[in-house]
């Protein structure tokens, strides 16, 4: 039974570690790629993670809250940060160029 326990106790970790990262993943993301990758908006998102997160760290992973949690995150990660991540270049925060790059590439004006 120790073991049993034992695992659960991982498996909770590892969830509370998943939802996370998503979070901050979703945090460190420009608010522009989201709508340029046509997926919500950066605060439904943050609201998402941020409750998955916290329904990780107060209920048991055996009630059905946590999995709902998780159904939430394996999106965010499947769907949404690789379009997003693709939008931006792969990059964290997608600081690649200059400032007066949009999320389609340079502003040049209308030239």
């Amino acid at each position: 039974m120790q073991g049993f326990a034992n695992f659960m106790w991982l498996l909770s970790l590892a969830l509370i570690v998943f939802s996370g990262f998503a979070l901050i993943d979703a945090a460190v993301r420009r608010e522009d790629a989201y709508r340029a990758a046509d997926k919500k908006t950066k605060p439904f998102w943050l609201i998402i993670l941020a409750l998955a997160f916290i329904v990780n760290l107060i209920f048991n992973i055996l009630s059905f809250l946590p999995i709902i949690g998780l159904i939430a995150t394996i999106v965010y990660m499947v769907d949404v940060r690789p379009a997003l991540r693709q939008i931006t270049g792969g990059g964290g925060g997608g600081r690649r160029g200059s400032s007066s790059d949009g999320p389609y590439g340079p502003y040049n004006g209308g030239r």
